[in-house]
């Protein structure tokens, strides 16, 4: 079980050696799901030795749950079968597609915001469900472009997805703020209009400062301004189970670690600033 006031870190191989040398100050592990979608070997002896010593989530990169064709057949069955494998608390991927007609474009792309993707994704996302025995869990991508035909913000589009498809959100904090940034909405706003019985998960990272815009590249550490939106997404939906994520630059666990207690600190003041 992963409790809502718990804390966890992406796994990377940098850090196998790390945690099955000793206990870490780590509550819970969220693997790349792609990462382990495959027949045997290291990978997935690795995986098991892990899953013994840490509580894990889920979390993939290729679902394409935004793909006009529907999802991948194959790599649904491969998903389920490695869920069954993990027995992950939940599992989650991203709202966005990632390619057509089988061609994986290795990015996560920005969907339009109309009633037509809306009906799209839901009817992938039941697709999913079914095959996982499970609610999906959705994160928000960051984007540099926007669509000049849809017809609501993203934010209200994950809230009416929650609704239509009965899912759940990975609310990716350093997301909102490079999108809020790049696009010039309120990222505040954007915490207000989503469900919070639907809030399963926070991310947090760090990003690039362009200057006339952010890139998020998770390579730096969380941004101040990042922090601040994070404690505004614990006063408005609760204690969440929080990550920090950092795929490139990566620095030894102990820093990581350390910047994982910045947000256990945040926490805490802010649970006790409700309680008071």
């Amino acid at each position: 079980m992963i409790s809502s006031d718990s804390f966890g870190l992406g796994l990377r191989t940098a850090h196998y050696s790390a945690f099955l040398a000793e206990p870490q100050r780590v509550d819970w592990l969220e693997i790349i799901s792609d990462n382990y979608m495959v027949p045997g070997g290291k990978p997935l002896a690795m995986l098991d030795a892990l899953r013994e010593r840490y509580p894990m989530v889920m979390h993939g990169v290729s679902l394409s749950i935004g793909a006009a064709q529907g999802v991948d057949r194959s790599y649904l069955q491969a998903l389920a079968a490695l869920a069954r494998r993990v027995q992950p608390a939940w599992v989650s991927d991203h709202l966005c597609w990632t390619g057509s007609n089988g061609h994986q474009m290795h990015d996560l792309l920005p969907l339009p915001c109309t009633d037509e993707a809306l009906r799209i994704v839901a009817a992938n996302v039941h697709q999913v469900q079914d095959a996982l025995g499970r609610r999906l869990v959705l994160e928000n991508v960051s984007s540099y472009v926007e669509f000049e035909h849809s017809t609501m913000d993203e934010a209200q589009f994950l809230s009416a997805l929650c609704a239509d498809a009965d899912c759940e959100l990975l609310v990716d904090i350093n997301n909102i703020h490079v999108s809020a940034v790049n696009h010039g909405f309120d990222a505040l706003d954007y915490l207000r209009q989503l469900p919070p019985a639907r809030v399963r998960q926070f991310h947090l990272a760090g990003h690039t400062d362009h200057g006339d815009h952010l890139v998020d590249t998770h390579d730096h550490p969380v941004a101040p301004a990042v922090w601040a939106l994070y404690r505004a997404a614990l006063q408005r939906f609760g204690p969440v189970p929080t990550m920090i994520e950092r795929d490139d630059h990566i620095p030894p666990l102990p820093e990581l670690i350390a910047e994982l207690d910045i947000a256990r600190a945040i926490a805490t003041e802010v649970a006790a600033e409700v309680a008071a």
